[in-house]
């Protein structure tokens, strides 16, 4: 257990660091700002959710030393995601309620952790073909 932890550290910190920044609050004046734009939360939810799929995908090639594709590991990352993207939006629903729980945002999370899971599979079946060339 403490070596499957070991492996994840950077998932684990990666997922403090999501949990910080989506439910921290936000002056009426950034928001203003010029450099966030209508769908800018949308694309950072997907963006933290590829990185921390990533990120999971790369602790779990580390501690199996091997880049098979397991249908269970894959289930496993997802599930995980859906459970933190759900974890905020209801955070931001009953407890920091100075931000808005959306469905649209947890559609997003989950986007992003399945572009992780395609980029997983495309990226280690190129790399079998590669290696059978």
């Amino acid at each position: 257990m403490y070596e499957t932890l070991k492996q994840q550290k950077w998932a684990i910190l990666w997922t403090v660091v999501v949990l910080v920044f989506c439910n921290m609050h936000i002056s009426d004046s950034i928001g203003k700002s010029g450099f966030f734009f209508e769908g800018f939360d949308k694309m950072t939810h997907m963006g933290f959710f590829f990185v921390l799929s990533v990120l999971l995908f790369s602790g779990k090639i580390n501690y199996q030393d091997n880049y098979t594709v397991q249908t269970l590991t894959i289930f496993k990352i997802l599930l995980i995601n859906a459970i933190i993207g759900g974890s905020i939006e209801l955070l931001q629903w009953k407890v920091f309620t100075y931000r808005s729980a959306e469905w649209w945002d947890f559609g997003c999370d989950m986007l992003g952790a399945s572009m992780a899971v395609f980029s997983y599979v495309l990226l280690h079946k190129l790399n079998f073909n590669e290696k059978e060339s």
